[in-house]
């Protein structure tokens, strides 16, 4: 109705009768689905998920897309040129490395350069004849020492956050208020993760000096301040809770580094003697740990031997065998029922759970390990989303709630204010869930 592309144009723009039809059939079947629904809710113990997380939620997502946040254009102009002068340069080095040149966009291209031309080791053709050049098998080669694939994750990083951040952000600021208003979903995301999208907001990588740069661009009007408040290591404390691991709970309620701490405890090394890289280990450890992650999957993201990785993984699992303990619990229960639960009974459902297919059923036995604790995560943050506008207006504090980005709330605020809503903000994200564990 609305076309694709190019040639896509705005709901306004359909010819009345055609958007007559088909508004009709959206409240009709709308209304039909909820007479089907809404009774279920009740019989399958789901009303307090919707009437107190997700259908008070609406209100708040709806203001904060109202409001939007602004952007610097200048700022994301100098970026987007900065962008586009290294690319050139990384390119002709590039080229220069390969001898000729190539189109470094094109896989088929690159493929035939890195492993026909150069003869580089670990070339695999898929089914359309073309070698894999994936961001693992470039990043294999890079690894190695090998300067072209090094180069080219940089180009295809730089590339990509010039087209999806720095230019397509400057044509999504709204002409008439200078901010971008991005449009969030609920019923995206199996687990109750919001999802944002045109723009989407939740995706800017932070981890990158270029995406911190991207970040910069964000800016609050004269006078106010822009303020972010997020869950520490929130699914790391949930599983100290659903797992009943009085270690690690100790650990959260002491403040203490949880990562040192780990590597302590699997490695054997006093706190006080830990160098960086092992503590690194040990952070893969806790939050692969949360993802159900393979000894092959952490041997690869360490770049250690598969053995050493699961040694790490067992000494992880004797000294937190209720870690073990939950993960084989999830399993099961997601055999047996089809779905998994949030600690406020949301179910995420996994498909597939014994599917005869190895790869597909390990896919989502991890799954049903993760899918409680990040649902839960999410609805931790939805229910302080939900407090805080009263929160706020109950302090008379002037503080706007502009985005969610995961476990991250960002507040646009008078700058005189800050103190007083930092103190508020804190408390109402703490008291959104009653755990044993502090939620901060």
């Amino acid at each position: 109705m609305t076309g694709t592309g190019k040639k896509r144009i705005s709901f306004a723009e359909v010819e009345l009768e055609v958007a007559l039809d088909y508004a009709a059939e959206d409240a009709d079947m709308t209304l039909r689905l909820h007479q089907i629904l809404k009774p279920r809710l009740v019989l399958e113990r789901m009303a307090t998920v919707y009437e107190r997380i997700e259908r008070p939620l609406i209100d708040v997502l709806e203001e904060m897309e109202s409001i939007g946040i602004k952007v610097d254009v200048n700022v994301l102009k100098s970026l987007s040129d900065d962008f586009e002068k290294r690319i050139a340069i990384l390119g002709n080095g590039i080229h220069d490395l390969a001898g000729h040149e190539f189109n470094i966009g094109s896989p088929k291209q690159l493929g035939e350069v890195l492993f026909d031309e150069m003869g580089l080791p670990g070339g695999k053709k898929g089914k359309t004849g073309a070698y894999a050049t994936g961001a693992d098998i470039l990043d294999g080669l890079a690894t190695q020492g090998h300067v072209l694939p090094a180069q080219v994750l940089e180009w295809r990083q730089l590339s990509k956050l010039k087209s999806t951040y720095t230019d397509a952000l400057m044509g999504q600021v709204d002409a008439r208020t200078g901010r971008v208003h991005t449009s969030y979903a609920q019923a995206i995301a199996s687990t109750g993760r919001l999802s944002s999208n045109d723009p989407n907001l939740q995706n800017i990588p932070i981890r990158t000096e270029e995406g911190r740069k991207i970040r910069t661009a964000f800016v609050a009007n004269s006078g106010n301040v822009l303020l972010s408040a997020d869950y520490s290591q929130i699914e790391l404390r949930l599983l100290a809770h659903v797992a009943d691991i009085e270690a690690l709970k100790t650990a959260f309620k002491k403040g203490a580094d949880i990562h040192a701490m780990t590597a302590s405890e699997v490695f054997g090394i006093p706190i006080d003697e830990l160098d960086s890289p092992t503590r690194s280990r040990a952070k893969a450890i806790n939050f692969g740990i949360i993802y159900g992650i393979s000894p092959f999957g952490l041997a690869r993201q360490l770049g250690i031997p598969q053995g050493d990785a699961k040694s790490y993984i067992e000494a992880y699992f004797a000294r937190y065998p209720g870690v073990k303990g939950y993960m084989d619990e999830a399993k099961e229960f997601a055999r047996e029922n089809g779905y998994v639960e949030t600690i406020f009974g949301r179910r995420v459902h996994v498909p597939g759970i014994k599917d005869k297919n190895p790869a597909r059923r390990n896919f989502m036995e991890r799954a049903a390990i993760n899918a409680p604790l990040q649902g839960s995560a999410a609805d931790i943050i939805k229910r302080a989303m939900n407090l805080m506008s009263n929160a706020l207006a109950s302090a008379e504090l002037g503080a706007q709630m502009l985005l969610q980005v995961h476990d991250e709330l960002i507040f646009e605020l008078p700058e005189s204010e800050l103190a007083k809503t930092k103190i508020v903000v804190k408390k109402t994200m703490e008291s959104a869930a009653s755990l044993s564990v502090p939620l901060m």
